[in-house]
């Protein structure tokens, strides 16, 4: 699972980072609200771990603009600040879950854990781009409603792609998905695993659907 940690306090940051890394967490981080606001909209995170005191600007207002923007991926929030009334602020805002510091490490990863269960692909069950039907449910993809022979990999390859439509996908975020710590990566494993899946879905004569931004990852396109 990747999270994005928005946190201002270089030691607690430095700290979390290596601690959820540890668990197995893969891990990308910011430190101050206008840096928080570039990675949530473009690493593609699973969940957003946001501390609400952040120089620029705000969690609160971080978190204001990627729901005006539409963007739905679960936050948990990080507050010294422990009133009723500023945990009711998050909750406004469009906050998953609620931290109060100082927290244990254990509970937060629980804590995202559990706010990743909540929003995962059952709510989601079917994602339709244009001819192609990719059940999240079933585990199938269909084009015109003819079965796709997708080995797994291809298939879990175009879900986490549909999954952030129109977004960049980290090649840090592919890697976590399609391949376990034990499996031994050639420096070509992930363009590999993302020609295959062009071969499987693209029509002949028909640009790519899979887009290509180098140095960064992939991007799906309807």
């Amino acid at each position: 699972m990747k999270l994005l940690l928005v946190e201002d306090t270089p030691g607690l940051r430095t700290t979390l980072v290596r601690g959820l890394r540890e668990l197995g967490f893969v891990v990308e981080h910011a430190h101050d609200g206008p840096s928080g606001l570039w990675a949530a909209r473009h690493t593609s995170p699973d969940v957003v771990v946001l501390d609400v005191m952040l120089p620029g600007f705000d969690g609160i207002e971080l978190l204001r603009r990627l729901r005006s923007e539409g963007v739905p991926t679960p936050v948990l929030m990080l507050s010294a600040l422990s009133a009723v009334e500023d945990r009711l602020k998050g909750f406004e805002a469009g906050a998953d879950d609620y931290l109060p510091k100082p927290f244990d490490l254990r509970e937060l990863a629980a804590r995202v854990q559990a706010v990743a269960r909540r929003v995962a692909a059952p709510a989601l069950p079917r994602l339709q781009l244009h001819d192609i039907e990719i059940d999240l449910l079933r585990h199938e993809v269909r084009r015109d409603g003819e079965l796709l022979p997708l080995r797994r990999r291809e298939r879990v390859l175009l879900e986490l792609l549909a999954l952030h439509l129109g977004q960049v996908v980290a090649r840090e975020t592919i890697e976590a998905k399609l391949y376990t710590e034990d499996t031994e990566l050639r420096s070509n494993s992930i363009e590999a695993a993302v020609s295959q899946l062009r071969r499987a879905i693209d029509r002949p004569g028909e640009p790519s659907r899979i887009v290509t931004v180098r140095g960064e990852g992939y991007r799906l396109e309807r």
